[in-house]
């Protein structure tokens, strides 16, 4: 079986896959629709177009959570599964929210310039805000969210409120939240929003003019999920204005931004270049459990993790 794979992923999950593969280094990887069994992504595109041309196709292996590199639908129709890494990276995620709402409140991207700048005015430097006690509002409730519930309740003693159309109430208090009354309730009583949703035709510019409008003034916004979730010309618009305060982004809808991304030149916004999942033990993880997976239904067996077209 001949497996393909477009992206780097952790050396032992690549030494699993045994003979038969062809990494991201070797330049016949550009020849996987017309020749393999099984291909593996992170971030390369998977069009439909590719899908149509690979006649040996078996399994599609996403490494990660989010299929918008992937033309799923396409790939169900010719019957392919996908599969994806639920859960293996919630961890990494969840920490980076940590490391982001901190760094938002209490400025500390901005004194880190400013102490190597040498201006240490008064003027440059303002005051921060205590997370501890105040309300997060989590969109979307999968294992990410509830990782993110419940390490904000635990180190920080936030009240924690999450909205998710697609997960009933009982399991959102089960996962250590209050559901919100409504969308529009969560974004107006949260001191702390944070998206874990995936970018699908329903999340596409879910928060834009009219949703940021709606946030307190003083409020941080954080997005771990996708770029396309948010409306980024928006949401510099908004930060200029002051509602919210402060965003931070690991995401953005074209990656890696443009240096002249308006929102780069925002001294109350703080950009990762998409490394919530990028930490060793995540990386390892996530590598075994998509090597596992395609390993499994090359052998006949169902796949575990399958991706339903959205």
């Amino acid at each position: 079986m001949a497996v393909f794979v477009l992206d780097p992923i952790s050396p032992r999950a690549l030494a699993r896959l045994g003979s038969g593969v062809v990494d991201w280094r070797d330049p016949a990887i550009a020849l996987w629709p017309e020749k393999a069994d099984a291909v593996i992504t992170r971030t390369s595109p998977v069009g439909a177009a590719d899908i149509e041309r690979a006649r040996h196709l078996k399994i599609i292996g996403k490494h990660g959570v989010g299929v918008d590199n992937i033309a799923v639908a396409a790939a169900r129709a010719r019957g392919i599964p996908v599969v994806n890494t639920p859960g293996a990276n919630g961890d990494a995620v969840a920490e980076l929210v940590l490391g982001l709402a901190l760094a938002a409140a209490r400025h500390i991207v901005t004194g880190d310039r400013a102490l190597r700048l040498g201006n240490l005015a008064a003027a440059a430097l303002p005051n921060g805000r205590e997370l501890a006690g105040r309300r997060l509002g989590i969109v979307g409730f999968g294992q990410v969210g509830r990782r993110v519930a419940a390490l904000f309740a635990r180190a920080l003693g936030m009240s924690v409120a999450a909205y998710d159309a697609a997960v009933p109430g009982e399991t959102i208090r089960a996962g250590g939240a209050a559901p919100a009354a409504s969308f529009e309730a969560l974004l107006r009583e949260s001191d702390l929003l944070s998206l874990h949703v995936p970018l699908t035709r329903a999340t596409l510019g879910l928060i834009g003019a009219r949703e940021l409008a709606l946030m307190t003034e003083g409020s941080i916004l954080v997005n771990t999920a996708r770029g396309g979730v948010v409306d980024e010309a928006a949401l510099a618009d908004a930060l200029r204005r002051g509602r919210p305060a402060v965003a931070a982004s690991d995401v953005f809808a074209l990656e890696p931004p443009p240096p002249d991304h308006p929102l780069l030149e925002l001294p109350n916004f703080i950009a990762t270049p998409h490394l919530g999942a990028a930490t060793e033990e995540a990386l390892e993880r996530v590598g075994f459990l998509v090597v596992d997976q395609v390993l499994e239904v090359l052998a006949g067996r169902p796949a575990r993790h399958p991706v339903i077209p959205q």
